[in-house]
């Protein structure tokens, strides 16, 4: 008898402390906002794929004697594998967790330095960049955040928000690091030492987030779907919410492109220099940040649909105060509340994701949207570009933004419509 009551006592030791661990590690537990530090660390660390190329453009040039347009096919490759593995590595975050696609990002990240290091030509350089480096990057951005939304409920908004700005704090913290490095080793040892520097500090932190989110064991996340409505609450299949969504990331970052890309240019052809861009470029991408935890807060109170339609009206206001105003202290305060207007924009879909979809698709849809944006900016970037070169000037390259940015606008609003008339049925 005392033997079985013993046995009976140390199974309700057992579950108290299994219980206790669960209650550590639930949402929006101390446990969670611990997480979200490691991973706004692991987005800031594994951000340096996309600034690595930019930094190091022209002496990559200089090196491999090609034009500045061959040495851009750097850039190229990694945005598109950037965008095309992150789908990817989203499904696999929805299927194993998100600590197997960052330990496989980290070893890309550092293997593709590596490569890229002892690379030849330009074009063993790209395809390091796009093969591994970007794929690299891409696990510490779209799965991430897909991630970090399952571990919130009440702050998903701030949480996200906070993750996001990891995005703009490594294009503050990586290149003047690089370009540092770059004046005094050269490139190809400042490579190396990113390889290591990933590989020695970014796998720790990724063995930080074995822990599977809330919700994610095979019963309860049956138990999710036999809940979760079919169709959306939206009035729309999951595949044609998706397109929307996937439309507006295309038609925001279009129209986003068209100052981040161009104001350096811009600049330089009011006359005021390049180096009056590039400082409007980084007040932008601060601002940007202060945008990503204000648009947060925000969203956590009003929901991802209107916090969408709020960045992206402001986004469009921006836009067209560049047609009236191009003096030096005009374009400054412009691109200031450029930044703090945009910055809301891509981590609200994170949000409308989260509202409308399963939690086990998050990081494969999530993913899809990411890539959407990334293609806008891609395409606007090219877009302005030859508009200004068949007008010879920005002017109706902005106007092409505005459109975009109108695009943008009436998805929102149109989805936004939707959720207020599916909340006011009976």
């Amino acid at each position: 008898m005392n033997d079985q009551m013993n046995v009976k006592a140390q199974m309700n030791v057992r579950a108290l402390r299994s219980s206790h661990r669960a209650d550590l590690c639930a949402i929006e537990s101390p446990y969670a906002w611990r997480r979200l530090l490691v991973a706004l660390l692991l987005s800031t660390l594994g951000g340096v794929g996309m600034w690595s190329i930019i930094v190091a453009l022209p002496a990559l040039q200089a090196e491999f004697g090609v034009s500045r347009a061959q040495a851009s096919l750097a850039y190229t490759a990694t945005m598109v594998g950037f965008g095309v593995s992150g789908i990817a590595l989203g499904r696999m975050s929805d299927r194993w967790g998100i600590m197997v696609p960052v330990l496989l990002g980290t070893g890309a990240l550092a293997f593709g330095f590596v490569a890229a290091a002892w690379a030849g030509n330009v074009a063993l350089f790209s395809l390091a960049q796009g093969g591994l480096i970007g794929v690299g990057s891409a696990a510490t951005f779209a799965p991430l955040m897909a991630d970090t939304s399952q571990w919130f409920d009440r702050r998903r908004g701030m949480a996200v928000g906070i993750f996001a700005s990891g995005n703009y704090l490594s294009g503050a913290l990586w290149p003047p690091i690089l370009q540092y490095g770059i004046d005094h080793a050269g490139w190809r040892y400042t490579y190396l030492v990113v390889a290591a520097v990933s590989l020695f500090v970014m796998l720790p932190l990724a063995a930080y987030l074995r822990r599977r989110p809330p919700l994610a064991s095979p019963l309860q996340r049956a138990a999710v779907q036999e809940m979760a409505p079919s169709p959306p609450v939206l009035g729309l299949s999951t595949n044609a919410l998706q397109a929307l969504l996937l439309i507006a990331g295309v038609a925001c970052c279009v129209a986003m492109s068209m100052p981040q890309v161009h104001i350096v240019a811009y600049c330089g052809d009011l006359g005021y220099g390049a180096a009056r861009g590039a400082q409007m470029l980084s007040l932008m991408l601060a601002c940007g940040i202060v945008s990503r935890l204000s648009f947060g807060f925000i969203s956590d109170r009003i929901g991802g649909l209107r916090t969408l339609l709020l960045s992206s009206s402001l986004q469009g206001f921006a836009l067209l105060l560049f047609l009236p105003f191009d003096g030096l202290a005009s374009l400054y305060l412009i691109s200031a509340l450029f930044g703090l207007f945009q910055g809301g924009i891509v981590p609200s879909y994170a949000i409308i994701i989260r509202e409308y979809f399963p939690a086990h698709e998050a990081g494969a849809r999530m993913s899809a949207v990411i890539t959407a944006t990334l293609f806008g900016m891609a395409l606007g970037g090219w877009m302005s570009g030859a508009i200004f070169d068949l007008t010879g000037s920005y002017r109706s390259a902005f106007l092409n933004g505005i459109a975009w940015n109108a695009l943008n606008l009436t998805i929102a609003g149109l989805l936004l419509r939707r959720a207020t008339c599916a909340a006011t049925r009976p």
